[in-house]
């Protein structure tokens, strides 16, 4: 018999049974997939600016604007003494819920169970959460009461009712005038100013607020002086103020986005579609597109108006998704807006303002399905942009380079997580209804919810955005049910060709991913995971991967 090296060349691999492992991208460069979509047959791109193509800086951005929120909520009446609070980033999530009764924050699932309660910074347990929720669960239409903080730019101003269908699982509230603010920022003052209070001795406190003599100061009313204090940075113009005066410090400058941005224009239509008006807008579109001072990039400098074929600022999202506003356009030289609605055709580098996702269609001659949007606000972005419009979408998840890094790291707690489960099933296999015996699981019990504490605290004190444990967050649903593609930027498109074909993975059911197919006995079910999802995987659940395929159809409707 011969060595190797004079044998005949090695058999090629047939299509499709090459390592999937070895044909993953760098989980920092991939964009995961919710719903196929072929790239190829997008027409246009279209981008929200504020924590899509303007990156703030983590933890810098939220500590000017809690350290504003502050000074505001001081000039309106509230005890000095909670200036020396400082933001801390270990704290908020997105996708929390505060609960304007009781002043809880709380982390839950899609069905408004219970998975996580915090009162201030003390951590509730068993009876402390029984008292203010027997059941553990939460009546998520209960908008007056309940309110998401679940983007990273986060909706401000009066809450008004809208519908709970099940097309709009999870959207809480939908605020309106549309302004923006970070909601990390936003959740962790809620935790300090109920921290502040439940310790401060002038203060006796209740269930559902404080009270000082003859005054009592509800949590209501402690959210409502929140959203206004939010509301008032943002309209006087302080947070952009500082932010433009330091945009080195607050803002993230990164050369390949004119590199893909001047690629996607050559494939197709570029558009910006932002709620921040032109001069903010134009003061930070400069900075990221400009990098004379000896910055490498791969594109020749020009005015980053260029770059897009439409510009619309002012577009008070969501509302831009409905019925809209008036369409104008904005004298660059000056930022004032010219009187009358423009009805004219679509101008090269021309701003405009307000409008409508329906005259964006109009002026750039496309439809909904040709459309990929994408945003970091689940309502104002992308669950409004899809059930309205049809748009494709495309959510930024900044957090997923944290998440990914504690999945790929902290592997043996998940394993361990899945051994826990699977001596669980042996505990319980060979009993049934005729059975007596009672297995005793306390300890197992006891082990799982050592190991999923400390799972979530690898992300952070409120946890992984994603889940707790095995169990999915609301926000985690939200994201499956609405955005078709997701990562941690939309810079990851530069390391996909605009050929590909995002084929989404299989989305199993509980008898799918718990039963082998070479197991047919109807009388036995196994507990093994076919090969291709038994990596970290739970049951009903997937982990989203990207892949590519030779399908015409893109698995789209």
């Amino acid at each position: 018999m011969g060595s190797e090296g004079e044998r005949g060349p090695a058999a090629a691999p047939s299509p499709g049974q090459g390592d999937p492992q070895a044909l993953r991208r760098d989980c920092q460069h991939r964009i995961f997939v919710n719903r196929s979509l072929a790239l190829e047959k997008i027409k246009c791109f279209g981008f929200d600016m504020d924590y899509t193509l303007a990156m703030y800086k983590s933890p810098d951005y939220e500590e000017l604007a809690f350290a504003l929120l502050l000074e505001h909520l001081v000039a309106i009446g509230y005890p000095p003494e909670i200036l020396a609070y400082k933001y801390d980033p270990t704290f908020p999530t997105r996708g929390l819920v505060f609960d304007a009764l009781y002043g809880n924050l709380l982390k839950v699932d899609s069905h408004g169970n219970l998975l996580v309660c915090a009162h201030g910074f003390r951590f509730l347990k068993g009876a402390e959460i029984l008292h203010y929720y027997p059941n553990k669960f939460i009546q998520r239409d209960d908008m007056k009461r309940f309110h998401i903080l679940n983007t990273l730019f986060n909706l401000t101003g009066e809450t008004q009712p809208v519908s709970l269908t099940p097309h709009h699982l999870g959207v809480l509230s939908c605020p309106a005038p549309p302004l923006t603010y970070p909601s990390h920022t936003e959740a962790h003052l809620y935790a300090c100013l109920v921290d502040f209070f439940t310790n401060c001795s002038r203060y006796v406190n209740c269930d559902t607020g404080y009270r000082h003599g003859n005054l009592f100061m509800s949590f209501r009313s402690m959210f409502q002086d929140v959203r206004e204090a939010m509301d008032h940075v943002h309209l006087s113009g302080c947070l952009k103020e500082k932010t433009l005066e330091n945009l080195e410090k607050y803002v993230v400058k990164d050369p390949r986005v004119p590199l893909l941005l001047s690629r996607m224009k050559e494939v197709g239509k570029v558009f910006l579609a932002t709620n921040s008006d032109y001069t903010y807008t134009d003061a930070i579109m400069s900075y990221l597109f400009d990098f004379r001072d000896g910055d490498k990039v791969d594109t020749p400098q020009r005015p980053w108006r260029s770059y897009f074929d439409l510009i619309v600022v002012d577009t008070r999202k969501p509302l831009f998704f409905a019925e809209g506003t008036v369409l104008r356009q904005v004298d660059t030289d000056t930022g004032k807006l010219r009187i009358g609605t423009y009805t004219g055709p679509l101008q090269h580098c021309t701003v405009y303002s307000g409008g409508s996702s329906d005259v964006v269609c109009d002026l750039l001659g496309v439809k909904g399905k040709d459309i990929l949007y994408m945003g970091d606000h689940i309502f104002g972005d992308i669950l409004k942009s899809k059930k309205r419009q049809g748009w494709r979408t495309f959510l930024v998840v900044p957090e997923l380079a944290r998440e990914l890094q504690v999945w790929t790291e902290k592997s043996e707690l998940f394993e361990e997580l899945r051994s826990l489960d699977l001596f669980l099933a042996e505990l319980y296999q060979h009993l049934d209804s005729g059975s007596s015996e009672r297995p005793d699981i306390s300890s197992i019990k006891r082990r799982i919810q050592k190991v999923t504490h400390e799972m979530d605290m690898c992300y952070g004190k409120m946890g992984s955005l994603f889940r707790c444990g095995s169990r999915q967050t609301l926000f985690a649903n939200q994201l499956m049910r609405y955005a078709d593609l997701y990562a941690a930027s939309f810079i990851n498109f530069l390391y996909y060709p605009f050929s590909y074909l995002f084929r989404a993975p299989p989305v199993l059911m509980a008898h799918e991913s718990t039963v082998e197919h070479t197991r047919l006995d109807s009388g036995e079910v196994g507990t093994a995971l076919p090969p291709w999802l038994a990596q970290h995987s739970h049951p009903g659940q997937q982990v989203p991967q990207d892949s590519s395929g030779e399908e015409e159809d893109d698995g789209e409707a």
